[in-house]
């Protein structure tokens, strides 16, 4: 059987353009997205924080129901949603929700956040993070069952709960993580493994080996920093002050590690040069994600950011068309060649 990746755009929904109104840049999101399935993209993955001045978005699952009516077979899925904060009822009842919704087209990805302020105000803790994960997993799970949720736990009592509606097919509930337990955890629990610029990749496969599950029911789904563009050079002028922008704030938050010791970029180029992102041309990106699938084959998706914070849409909007024209479709004939040796 042939190998099939996805091949898809990651979206955070920032807009520090205060030029621009959430309706319109909403707007003009939902419609690149549609637009972007016309292209030939597979997916559209969703991520969330709260309280962000620049309107992170707090409500992925929101925006997920609406992705799902603009198109028509695109997969939509998140990466990630913060579990430990959520109440896995209301999560389990909203995804069966989009699943319904959309056809089957949803899935479910989860990670365990990392800012005191979502924590504080959500009133949990964050040294609680692994068990609110796990017992987290085990409720979603079972309110997608058809049975009644009974459950004992350290963080959640639910008894003869019965969720509905019960979707006909269950989201895949995928979970991410940078950290070596939390990427253990994707492998132990997880229907697949969310990656974020490459990291993990490694680490997820020899915790399915511990496990003593085969490597070939391993499934990746990478959240690329790739930027691809015709003149990579040109392309890093016009968009490095959007990529010091976000990289800066997630170094701020904690991301990448504790903000004391992370230090910020100073200039664009060194967010560039030094970051999670890779510039590339057509050739190089498909000689990198040639190289990347062949290494992986447990890889079912890729995704990059589509618009960087406070980028212009038609910004985005070229990148994009140069990757569904330039890069997607040698990348699959390599695959697929690859597959009749």
């Amino acid at each position: 059987m042939p190998r099939t990746i996805n091949f898809g755009l990651w979206y955070d929904f920032r807009n520090p353009n205060a030029s621009l109104t959430f309706e319109d840049f909403y707007a003009a999101s939902l419609d690149q997205i549609a637009w972007a399935e016309d292209l030939g993209f597979n997916s559209v993955w969703l991520t969330e924080h709260h309280f962000v001045e620049d309107g992170y978005t707090p409500s992925p699952l929101v925006i997920a129901a609406a992705i799902a009516q603009k198109t028509r077979q695109m997969r939509i899925g998140t990466n990630l949603m913060l579990l430990p904060v959520a109440d896995p009822i209301r999560l389990a009842e909203d995804a069966a929700t989009l699943s319904i919704l959309s056809g089957g087209r949803f899935d479910l990805g989860v990670g365990l956040g990392y800012r005191q302020v979502e924590f504080d105000y959500f009133k949990r803790q964050l040294k609680n993070r692994p068990s609110l994960m796990e017992e987290g997993v085990e409720i979603i799970r079972q309110a997608w069952s058809g049975q009644p949720v009974n459950f004992n736990g350290r963080r959640f009592q639910i008894d003869n709960l019965r969720v509905t509606p019960q979707p006909t097919e269950p989201p895949r509930l995928l979970m991410g993580g940078m950290a070596t337990p939390a990427i253990a955890r994707a492998a132990r629990i997880g229907d697949g493994f969310l990656s974020t610029g490459g990291i993990g990749h490694d680490d997820y496969l020899a915790a399915l080996d511990a496990l003593d599950k085969p490597r070939s029911e391993g499934a990746i789904f990478a959240g690329q920093w790739g930027v691809i563009s015709a003149d990579p050079e040109r392309e890093a002028a016009r968009m490095g002050q959007y990529a010091l922008y976000q990289t800066n704030h997630y170094i701020k938050w904690g991301a990448f590690g504790p903000p004391e010791s992370t230090p910020e970029f100073a200039t664009a180029a060194d967010a560039l040069r030094d970051g999670m992102y890779e510039m590339h041309d057509a050739d190089s990106a498909v000689t990198a994600l040639t190289a990347l699938l062949t290494q992986y084959p447990q890889i079912k998706d890729i995704h990059f950011w589509a618009q960087f914070p406070g980028e212009p849409f038609d910004q985005g909007n070229a990148r994009m068309e140069y990757i569904a024209r330039n890069v997607i479709p040698r990348v699959r004939r390599n695959i697929e060649n690859q597959a009749t040796i």
